[in-house]
Parts: C-alpha cells; sequence; structure tokens
C-alpha cells in the first residue's frame, strides 16, 4: 500500500465533501425532478385548481 501526505486542512476539505457526498446519496433525484416538472407545469398554468 502506498502512502500519500497531506494537510490537516486538506484532510479536512475532504472530509467535509464525504459527508456531503453521503447526503446526497439518501435524496431520491427522481422524485425531485417530479417535483420539478410539476412546478413548471403550475406555473405554465397547465394545472387547475379542483375545489
Amino acid at each position: 500500500m502506498e502512502m500519500i501526505n497531506i494537510s490537516k486542512d486538506e484532510y479536512e476539505r475532504m472530509k467535509h465533501q464525504i459527508t456531503r457526498l453521503q447526503e446526497l446519496e439518501k435524496i431520491d433525484f427522481n422524485l425531485v425532478g417530479q417535483f420539478k416538472k410539476s412546478l413548471e407545469d403550475v406555473k405554465e398554468g397547465k394545472i387547475k385548481r379542483v375545489a
């Protein structure tokens, strides 16, 4: 196994990025896309209010 040395600041930055990526993995991007499309439909007046 090869070893490399990085600064503590770089290590902390990379650790923070991993945490953010792990949070992103929990997001259902298909659902987000459907929500975005629905908002676009509302803006374009394609959805009618039902009382």
